[in-house]
């Protein structure tokens, strides 16, 4: 490696980026061991048919997790944008309220200030 200093951005990228390499390595294992699980089932199987519906199902596996992981992506952005919106309609009521407090305790403090 160089001596050239990683920007912390580019450190945050890299590390989701090998996160996700260990994360898809460990679903590839955990399906290659359901498969092996599922086939040890099957003793009447011949070595080239365990082979085969081994493969098969921890294709059908990474698939059904591919497809979780998507769902869950696109559940987690849906849910960010509620709350994003949310968090915005809240920061204008609570800046509006703020104002209308500062109002009213300049015009109480202005009529107390008159009358005197």
């Amino acid at each position: 490696m160089d001596d050239r200093p990683v920007a912390p951005a580019e450190a945050a990228l890299l590390i989701h980026e090998i996160e996700g390499h260990l994360l898809l390595e460990s679903a590839r294992t955990e399906s290659r061991a359901a498969a092996a699980r599922f086939t040890a089932r099957l003793d009447w199987l011949t070595q080239a048919q365990r082979e085969e519906v081994e493969r098969a199902y921890a294709d059908d596996h990474m698939a059904l997790t591919r497809r979780t992981w998507r769902h869950t992506a696109h559940r987690c952005r849906q849910l960010r944008t509620e709350y994003e919106t949310r968090y915005r309609s809240l920061r204008r009521r609570l800046l509006a309220s703020c104002l209308l407090g500062v109002t009213f305790a300049l015009m109480v403090t202005g009529a107390w200030l008159s009358a005197l």
